[in-house]
This record gives structure tokens, sequence and C-alpha cells, in this order.
């Protein structure tokens, strides 16, 4: 699962996981990184989010020109989407419609649109490499919208799927997550899975972006290339993390815009 570096000369986009809290329960500050971020992968209440969190993030991108992605999940709020679910395809494939639908009527409300599909934990990791699911989750943004873009990890399952279908297939790259020497991310229950140091963090993110290459948890290189760079909303810094690496990619010349049309 590797790649060779693209150009980066027209820009390249920074998302993030928002949208996750749920009633009275916080999670991230969704308005700070949303003036950081130029793509916003909105939950859709499967995995978190209740509906008035949603419309307040979907109105406030809107207001920003921040490009809303529905970020689609298992139906796991106890486990906040990060539990693999054995389910069906045709029912996997009800359930991204259904999420698809509802942050839709939020963005449409807002004077928006969801313009790209991103999968959430659990089901992010398990259309890296199982093909029934990916190919599900495809068929439910290709019966919803085939303009929609699908953003995930490169040479995963799921971009196969979404290029074989006529969708565009955008690979992502995650500043602040170890990866293997496989170019696949390190499981959160490992060590290695998360990264904190913000300096070290635009360090690779700056060395990805002109050499395209990511030193993987092992020490050894691997070959990356990426349309999107994804900072994690909810991790503690996040919003000093986003801010960190906007502006190291910024003072290195490279412009910030979303991979679709806000």
């Amino acid at each position: 699962m590797t790649g060779t570096p693209g150009p980066v000369s027209a820009g390249i986009d920074l998302n993030s996981d928002l949208g996750e809290s749920f009633g009275h329960w916080v999670l991230g500050d969704d308005e700070a990184m949303l003036d950081l971020v130029t793509s916003a992968n909105v939950a859709c209440g499967f995995h978190a989010g209740d509906p008035s969190t949603l419309r307040r993030t979907t109105a406030q991108a809107a207001c920003r020109g921040v490009a809303v992605g529905a970020q689609v999940g298992y139906p796991d709020l106890l486990g906040f989407g990060r539990r693999f679910v054995d389910v069906e395809p045709a029912a996997l494939a009800d359930d991204v419609v259904y999420q698809l639908g509802a942050l839709d009527g939020m963005c449409r409300v807002a004077g928006a649109a969801v313009r790209y599909v991103k999968p959430h934990g659990a089901l992010y990791n398990t259309v890296v490499h199982h093909e029934v699911q990916a190919r599900a989750v495809v068929a439910a943004v290709r019966d919803y919208d085939p303009a929609l873009a699908v953003l995930g990890l490169p040479g995963s399952a799921l971009l196969r799927a979404a290029e074989d279908a006529g969708l565009r297939a955008v690979p992502e790259f995650f500043v602040d997550r170890g990866y293997t020497p496989e170019a696949t991310l390190v499981p959160r229950s490992e060590r290695g899975a998360l990264l904190h140091d913000a300096a070290a963090v635009t360090e690779r993110v700056l060395r990805m972006v002109t050499d395209g290459v990511v030193r993987a948890i092992d020490g050894s290189d691997v070959r990356m290339s990426a349309e999107s760079m994804c900072v994690h909303g909810d991790s503690p810094g996040a919003v000093e993390m986003a801010t960190a690496v906007r502006t190291a990619l910024v003072d290195a010349g490279v412009p910030l815009r979303s991979f679709v049309a806000a």
C-alpha cells in the first residue's frame, strides 16, 4: 500500500473530524477547528453527534466556506464507532444512505451540501481491506449522489471500489497518527498510534508534502501521496496541532484549499 508522491503546487486540503458532541457532552472545539481546516468530516449521528450539534456544525462550516463531508460509521454510539460490526452489505449500504440523507438535510437548511464521504473509526479501518464492506459503502454513495467524492486511505479497498464505480477517490494522510511499514494506521490500542508533539508532526507533514515519504513506526520510510491531510479534532491539543500544521504549510508556500468546492 504505497504511492508515488504527487505535486502539491495546486494546494492541499486540511480536514478534521467534527460535530462529534452529544447533548451536554462536548468533544473538541469545533468552532476553532473550523477556522483552521478547509474540509470538515461531520458526524452523522450513528457514532456521535446529535441533531442540534450537526445542524450547528454544518451552519458554522457553511459560514466559513469550509466544505462539508459526511463521516459515516457503524451504529455504535456507546463505542464511538470504534468497534467492528459484522453487518450485511445491504444493511451497511442502507445505513450509509440514511446518514448521508440526515447530514445533507442539515446542510440544506444552512445553504450548503454534503460534498464527500469519509468512513469513521472501525468502518474506516475495516474498508482498508474488507472488499465487501468497501463495495457496500461505495454503492451507497453512488446511489445517493455519484458526484460525491470518497476520502480514504491510499491503496485501500475503499478507494479502489470508488474508482471502479466511477467516483472520485481521494487519498488522505493523517498528520497525528502513526503508520505501519505497510502504510496503514497503527491501531489505537498500540503504542505510537497517536502523535502529540506539534513540532515533530509539522516536520513529518512537510516531509510528506515535499518528498512523498512518511516515517513508519519501525523507523522505515514509506512512500505516500495524498490530496488531503487529517488532523483529529478530538485529540488533546488538537487546535494547537492544527494551527502548527496550517502555519507550517502556509510558510512553506503550500496553498490550503479543499479538494472539493465548499
